[in-house]
């Protein structure tokens, strides 16, 4: 028979500070994003067609999109980026949200994009690439 676990206040009290801690990094995470679109953008474009991970016809319009991309992550609401980053969730231990998201708007959405020819590298080294230009922008 299975034993039911039920934590005591204490184990309940730290769990939530646990889980309260990880929304609030999130959220500022998401926040100081706001402030460094731009050249959060531009960074990330450079170094995904600096190290060759996408080939395209326009520097201008990956950075375009991916400064889209970071905006509407702004804006957007808790279910729209969980629904994003789903696929994703399991690609590192603790993923920077940022990060996470840019990924898999790169591998889901920016490949069908007319000057994108093509996109090489795993996800995860995906994720890497945009992760260091990201860890150089937004405090952790």
């Amino acid at each position: 028979m299975a034993r039911i676990f039920r934590p005591s206040n204490r184990e309940s009290k730290i769990l939530s500070k646990i889980e309260s801690s990880k929304e609030r990094a999130r959220q500022l995470a998401i926040e100081q994003t706001k402030n460094v679109l731009e050249p959060l953008s531009n960074a990330v474009a450079m170094k995904l067609i600096e190290e060759k991970l996408i080939q395209t016809t326009s520097k201008e319009d990956i950075q375009d999109q991916i400064a889209r991309s970071l905006e509407k992550l702004t804006r957007a609401d808790e279910f729209e980026i969980d629904y994003q980053t789903a696929p994703f969730r399991a690609l590192v231990p603790r993923p920077q949200i940022v990060s996470l998201y840019l990924t898999a708007f790169v591998v889901e959405q920016l490949i069908n994009h007319r000057s994108v020819e093509d996109i090489y590298g795993s996800d995860e080294e995906i994720y890497h690439c945009i992760n260091r230009q990201v860890a150089k922008f937004i405090l952790q």
